[in-house]
């Protein structure tokens, strides 16, 4: 590392110590309610077994549920391998709990990219194809929610779900707060609104001490190779929140007669328990690579968000550049400081869901694992790089080396 780039690391840091020193305080908040989950539903060498079959009587299985409905403010919880990305699981649940005509308020602007299909595609099985229907309102200016504009389409049409995306996608706004979005519930149920608040908690958890469900989201979803795997859980999503919608999406993913009395996992749960109870740390981790590579990009003239002077809301960062070669030298970076597949010379491709070619560095011991030192971006105008992850903030640090050497 040259002189000019370690200078700049090390500035970086003394002036990142009071939000590393929060950020300490929120994982070890963290860390005692998920130990205190652990201890509750007493958590024994028998849950990390392996099952077959039906999987009937799984208490792996079902103690894991427990372990997330507890650590995450719900009243149930389903964690499952069969819930194959954070997408899936978003889509399990959507269908799970949506009938044939009812009616779903978006309040967070565009979802995710490879939602677009699950709830406006045409003869692929989509909400849309079931007749369930999609109203999305957009953000205001500043990227918040637009209260007056959810205030009149609720006075204006009866909706069975409110949803909320919790971090940005690929759009350039901050992610949400839990407290805007505990702002937005209590906002809805004062406004009459009686459904289902779901939240997409992909990015955000461990990320603050409370998640969506605590300040009033009945249900939220996510995947297990994002923050609350720990970079252990080897594939899996969750769905956590009131009884009554969790039983419903138990349903939806294996069967209305049986919902969650089956599922077997015959390679055992070990990874899961033992990267839930260490996604605390992990995240942390990630949070203070996010900052350091974001205050040192700032320092060098790119404007990236969230913006330093703000606590994250998810572990993700959005770096713009001018030209698409800026944009794919900094993901080639990234790739070229992972641990797996470091050789790598990354193309950008029409990757599944999508609707503009992605170029994507995901050097990972889990495949694809974005709680681990990733990042990605479509190729597209503003060009705009989405850096998430890192299992150790070492690891964050030698990687921003790599890529400070290359821009500089």
């Amino acid at each position: 590392m040259n002189t000019k780039i370690e200078n700049l690391i090390r500035e970086s840091e003394e002036e990142l110590s009071a939000a590393f020193r929060r950020l300490d305080d929120v994982s070890f908040y963290n860390q005692r309610k998920v130990l205190k989950a652990f201890a509750e539903n007493r958590v024994a060498a028998m849950h990390f077994a392996p099952s077959t079959g039906y999987g009937y009587g799984d208490v792996g299985r079902e103690t894991l549920g427990k372990v997330y409905a507890d650590a995450f403010g719900g009243e149930a919880g389903l964690v499952s391998p069969a819930l194959l990305s954070g997408t899936h699981a978003l889509t399990v649940a959507l269908f799970g709990i949506l009938r044939p005509r009812d009616n779903v308020l978006c309040v967070s602007g565009q979802p995710y990219d490879t939602l677009q299909g699950v709830i406006f595609g045409e003869g692929n099985g989509s909400l849309k194809d079931f007749g369930i229907s999609f109203d999305v309102l957009p953000l205001t200016a500043e990227g918040k929610f637009d209260y007056p504009a959810v205030e009149r389409a609720l006075g204006e049409k009866k909706y069975k779900m409110l949803y909320i995306q919790r971090s940005r996608g690929y759009e350039l706004r901050d992610a949400f707060s839990v407290g805007e979005i505990g702002e937005m519930c209590a906002f809805a149920r004062e406004k009459g609104f009686t459904g289902c608040i779901f939240a997409d908690n992909c990015y955000g958890e461990f990320v603050e001490k409370e998640e969506p469900t605590d300040v009033g989201c009945d249900v939220i979803a996510g995947s297990l190779i994002k923050n609350p795997g720990g970079g252990l859980a080897p594939t899996g999503g969750y769905v956590v929140g009131k009884r009554e919608y969790i039983d419903l999406v138990e349903r939806r993913l294996t069967a209305p007669s049986v919902g969650g009395e089956i599922g077997s996992y015959a390679f055992g749960y070990q990874y899961f328990y033992q990267g839930f109870f260490l996604a605390p740390h992990v995240v942390a981790q990630a949070l203070k690579g996010s900052l350091l590579i974001g205050k040192c990009m700032e320092k060098l003239g790119y404007e990236n968000f969230p913006k330093l002077d703000k606590d994250p809301a998810d572990i993700t960062r959005a770096i713009r550049f001018d030209t698409e070669k800026q944009l794919c030298d900094f993901i080639q970076s990234v790739q070229d400081s992972s641990p797996v597949d470091g050789f790598v010379h990354l193309e950008a491709w029409d990757m599944p869901g999508y609707d503009d070619k992605v170029i994507m560095a995901a050097g990972t011991f889990v495949s694809g694992a974005s709680v681990e030192l990733s990042a990605d971006a479509p190729i597209r105008k503003p060009y705009t790089a989405y850096f998430q992850g890192g299992l150790t903030y070492e690891h964050c640090k030698c990687a921003l080396a790599k890529i400070l050497e290359k821009l500089l």
